[in-house]
C-alpha cells in the first residue's frame, strides 16, 4: 500500500463508529464499580475487590484517552492513582475515600452523556481532582480545604519514547496497516512509520513508535482491529532515550506481549508509570485475571426495536398458527398436514418462548440502583439504613422493568422517609439503631410480585383518617384496614408535617399506582403500627404475550387472564342471590361473593336461537378481592397476543387489551382489576 493510498484511508476512517461501544462498557464499569464501592468494609478491604476496582477506572481511562475525550481520562487518572495506592496498601481506606469516588464516578457519568451529546451542564470537577491529589497524599484533613488546584499531567510519561511495535504473522496484511490508519486518527498520540514495506521474512509487520501514551493504553487502542495477543511492544534499543537509565524508563524493559516465544499469553512486564507496573508489592496478592473474553462471547447488545420487531413477528406467527389449528379441527385437513400442523404448533412454542428470554431480564438490574440511593437519602436524613434484597435472579420483561423503577423507587424513598425511625427513637422502642428495607421479587403463577418492606413505624389508622377527612376525602371509622391504607393512594394525601425536598407535598402515591394500573398490575398494603409496613406490586411477566382462558357469552368471545382465574363451576338455579335490590351474589364453600354477568355488562345481544341464559360461574381475583362473572361457556385455554385497544381504537371500560382468534375475530381481554372495583362499588 503506497503512503498515498493509507493517508487517504486515513482521512476516511471514522473513529466515532467505536463510541457507542465505548459508552456502554463505559457505564457498565462504572455501575460496576458503584456497586464494589457501596459493598466495601473499609474495616477490612478486600484485595481483590480492590484490583476489581481499580481495573473498572484504568478501563474507563483507556477508552477515554483513545477517543480524546480528556476530561473523562483526567479524572479517572486520578481515580486510578487513589485506588493504586490502596491496592498496594500504601493508605488504608477510609469512608471519605469512599464517598469521593463514588461523587467521582456520578461526575464521569455526567462528562460521558455530555459527549453522547445531553444537554446537561458540565460537572465542576475541579475539586473533586483536588480532592483525590489530598487523598493521595495521605492529608485527609485536606480534601474539604480550599487550595490551588495542581495541574499535573494525566500522561503515565510526559518523556517521547521510542518504541517497536511488532504485528504477528497470522494477522491479514490489510489489518496491521489499518493500525497506522488508527494511530494517525488520534491527535497528539505520537507518530508511527513502519519499518518494512511488507512483511518480514518470519511473516511479521514492524513498526517504530514515538509517543508519550502508556503501553497499556496503545494496546487498547490497536486491539480494535488486531487480538491482543497478535501484537508486542518493545523498546526501540539503546540510544532512543528508552534504555537503562533513561529518565522514564521502567525498572524492567518488557519482554512483549501475545503468542511470541518469549510471553505466551500475558505480559510478563509492562513498560508503565508505577500506577500500571505490572510487579506487587510485598503482602499483597497479584489481581486474578478475569475471563472478559468469555464474558463478551457470552453477552450480546441487541436494540430494543430489533426485539420489539421479533416479537411482533413472532405475534403474527401464532395467530397464523391458531388459523391452521382451527381449520384442522373442522376435519378437512390431509393426515400428513395435520402432521405438520402439529410440529409447526410445536416449533411455534418453541420459538415464542426462545423470543421472550431476550426480553427477560433479572430484577438485579432495577434493585442495583438502590444501594446508592439509599445511602445518600439515609445521610441526608441522619437515619441508619440497611438495604437486603431477594430473589434478584427473578426475571421480567425488558418493558415492564423500564416503567416499574420510578415506582419502586418513590417506594424505597417513602420507606426511608417515612418508615424508618430516626436512631434514637428506634433506640427508645426498643428496636436496633439500624433499619432494614427489605426488597423481593418472586414468581407467583403468571405473575411477579415485588415487595418493598421495612420495620419502621407502619402506618397510623388513626392519623391516616383525620388527614383524609380534613381533606373531605370519604372516611369512616368502619372502614376496613385495607381501605385504610389505600388512603395514602389519594392524590395530595400526605401526613408529612413539614415538606421537605424529600417528601411532603403529597405526589407519588397516587402516581405510583396510577403507573402500577396502567401495567395491569396492582398494588397491595400491609401494615402493623410500630412494627413495619409491606407494600406488595403485582406485575403480569410481560405485556407482550399472555396465558388466558377463552370464555363465551352468546356470539362473543371474552379472554381472562390465566393467572386472575381461581377456578369455574356449573351454577344450579338459586344459588344465585339478589341483595339490596339489585346487587347480585352467589355463594362458594360459605363465602358470599359478588356476581357480574357479562352478557348485562357488555349488553351482548341475544336471539331466540341462542341458548337460555348463562349458567356457569368463573371465579377470578384481583386487588385483594374475588368477583364471579357469569358466562355461557368454557372455550378452553390459549396464549394471546396482546394487542393495544387504547392506540387502534380508544379505552373501553373493564377491558385492558384485544387479541385476533384462530378464526380471524378480536377478542377483548378483561381488566379483573377494574371488574373487582366495580363491584365493590
Amino acid at each position: 500500500m503506497t503512503e498515498t493510498s493509507r493517508n487517504a484511508q486515513s482521512a476516511d476512517f471514522d473513529l466515532s463508529q467505536f463510541f457507542q461501544v465505548f459508552f456502554e462498557e463505559a457505564s457498565e464499569n462504572l455501575q460496576m464499580m458503584e456497586q464494589m464501592l457501596l459493598a466495601l468494609d473499609v474495616e477490612a478491604a478486600d484485595d481483590e475487590t480492590l484490583h476489581a476496582i481499580f481495573r473498572c477506572a484504568h478501563s474507563v481511562k483507556g477508552g477515554a484517552a483513545t477517543f480524546g475525550f480528556s476530561d473523562v481520562a483526567e479524572l479517572t487518572h486520578q481515580m486510578e492513582t487513589l485506588l493504586d495506592k490502596l491496592r498496594r496498601h500504601e493508605l488504608a481506606p477510609q469512608p471519605q475515600m469512599v464517598d469521593l469516588l463514588l461523587a467521582a464516578g456520578d461526575s464521569l457519568r455526567s462528562l460521558l452523556a455530555r459527549h453522547q451529546g445531553s444537554d446537561e451542564a458540565a460537572p465542576e470537577t475541579s475539586g473533586l481532582l483536588r480532592d483525590i491529589r489530598a487523598l493521595c497524599t495521605g492529608d485527609a484533613g485536606a480534601a474539604t480545604r480550599v487550595h490551588p488546584i495542581d495541574d499535573e499531567p494525566i500522561s503515565a510519561t510526559a518523556t517521547p519514547r521510542l518504541l517497536e511495535l511488532t504485528v504477528g504473522a497470522l494477522v491479514d496484511d490489510s489489518l496491521a496497516d489499518s493500525l497506522v490508519d488508527l494511530f494517525n486518527e488520534i491527535v497528539d498520540l505520537g507518530q508511527i512509520e513502519a519499518l518494512d514495506a511488507g512483511c518480514a521474512a518470519d511473516g511479521m509487520r514492524r513498526f517504530k513508535l514515538t509517543t508519550t501514551s502508556s503501553d497499556s493504553d496503545l494496546l487498547d487502542l490497536f486491539t480494535f482491529h488486531v487480538p491482543r495477543e497478535a501484537l508486542r511492544l518493545a523498546p526501540f534499543g539503546p540510544g532512543y532515550g528508552f534504555h537503562e537509565g533513561a529518565p522514564g524508563a521502567p525498572p524492567a524493559a518488557p519482554t512483549g506481549y501475545g503468542f511470541f516465544d518469549d510471553a505466551p499469553g500475558a505480559p510478563v512486564a509492562q513498560a508503565a508509570s508505577p500506577s500500571t507496573s505490572a510487579e506487587t508489592s510485598p503482602g499483597v496478592a497479584a489481581p486474578r485475571a478475569e475471563p472478559k473474553a468469555a464474558l463478551d462471547a457470552a453477552t450480546l447488545r441487541v436494540s430494543i426495536e430489533k426485539v420489539d420487531q421479533l416479537i411482533n413477528l413472532v405475534g403474527e406467527l401464532v395467530i397464523t398458527q391458531a388459523m391452521l389449528a382451527q381449520n384442522r379441527s373442522e376435519g378437512s385437513m390431509h393426515q400428513q398436514l395435520s402432521a405438520g400442523l402439529a410440529d409447526l404448533e410445536r416449533n411455534t412454542r418453541d420459538l415464542q418462548e426462545a423470543v421472550m428470554s431476550i426480553r427477560m431480564i433479572p430484577m438485579a438490574m432495577v434493585f442495583n440502583r438502590f444501594p446508592r440511593m439509599l445511602r445518600d437519602l439515609a445521610g441526608k436524613l441522619g437515619k441508619q439504613v440497611e438495604l437486603v434484597t431477594v430473589g434478584e435472579s427473578t426475571e421480567l420483561d425488558k418493558g415492564m422493568v423500564e416503567k416499574i423503577t420510578d415506582p419502586l423507587t418513590h417506594l424505597v424513598r417513602n420507606s426511608c422517609d417515612h418508615g424508618i425511625e430516626l436512631p434514637a427513637e428506634r433506640t427508645a422502642r426498643g428496636k436496633p439503631e439500624q433499619g432494614t428495607i427489605t426488597l423481593v421479587a418472586s414468581h407467583q403463577g403468571g405473575s411477579i410480585v415485588i415487595e418493598v418492606r421495612d420495620d419502621g413505624r407502619g402506618l397510623n389508622r388513626a392519623k391516616l383518617l383525620q388527614t383524609a377527612r380534613e381533606k373531605g376525602l370519604p372516611a369512616s371509622d368502619t372502614m376496613t384496614d385495607s381501605e385504610v391504607w389505600g388512603l395514602i393512594f389519594a392524590p395530595g394525601f400526605s401526613t408529612a408535617e413539614v415538606v421537605t425536598d424529600v417528601s411532603g407535598r403529597g405526589v407519588g402515591m397516587d402516581v405510583v399506582k396510577k403507573n402500577i394500573t396502567a401495567l395491569g398490575g396492582t398494588v397491595e398494603i400491609d401494615s402493623a403500627e410500630g412494627h413495619g409496613m409491606s407494600v406488595k406490586v403485582r406485575l403480569p411477566l410481560t405485556l407482550a404475550i399472555m396465558d388466558g382462558m377463552s370464555v363465551g357469552v352468546v356470539q362473543e368471545c371474552y379472554i381472562l387472564p390465566l393467572g386472575s382465574v381461581v377456578e369455574s363451576f356449573q351454577c344450579p338455579p338459586g344459588l344465585v342471590r339478589t341483595i339490596g335490590g339489585s346487587t347480585r351474589v352467589v355463594e362458594v364453600r360459605g363465602d358470599y361473593m359478588p356476581v357480574i354477568d357479562l352478557e348485562q355488562l357488555f349488553q351482548v345481544p341475544r336471539t331466540d336461537e341462542d341458548d337460555a341464559g348463562s349458567n356457569i360461574m368463573v371465579v377470578v381475583e384481583a386487588e385483594g378481592g374475588r368477583v364471579a362473572l357469569l358466562v355461557d361457556e368454557l372455550l378452553g385455554q390459549q396464549q394471546v397476543v396482546v394487542k393495544n385497544l387504547e392506540a387502534n381504537y380508544r379505552k373501553v371500560p373493564d377491558v385492558s387489551g384485544a387479541t385476533i382468534l384462530g378464526d380471524g375475530r378480536v377478542a377483548l381481554i378483561l381488566d379483573i382489576g377494574a371488574l373487582v372495583r366495580r363491584s365493590r362499588h
